[in-house]
């Protein structure tokens, strides 16, 4: 404790308020870090799979892939029919209602 020279306290930092904002800040960033730690990424579709694999296929071998994707793999859509993606041997795709250089569907307007 410092003294002033009206003989008041000083203005300043007690120790105790130094340790419960301490202890706050660490509860605080505790909650937080256990909630970071609990995130998953999602999970990849079969369908996004078997693209990613048929568009590294043509790439690697030089000859366009054709790939088809039932209606049981297509869940997330609307349009449950077969859709079929033919991959060029540079990455693009060609298919109807497909991106041209994923090959992932488009979304339905």
């Amino acid at each position: 404790m410092s003294a002033t020279r009206d003989g008041g306290r000083g203005t300043g930092v007690t120790l105790i308020e130094l340790v419960v904002a301490l202890a706050l800040l660490g509860l605080i960033l505790g909650i937080s870090g256990l909630a970071l730690a609990s995130l998953q990424a999602p999970r990849e579709s079969e369908w996004i799979r078997e693209l990613g694999r048929a568009r590294a296929e043509a790439i690697r071998t030089g000859r366009p892939v054709r790939t088809a994707v039932s209606t049981d793999t297509v869940a997330n859509y609307a349009l449950r029919t077969t859709h079929a993606v033919l991959f060029l041997p540079d990455g693009r795709a060609i298919g109807p209602g497909v991106d041209p250089l994923t090959g992932a569907p488009r979304a339905i307007r």
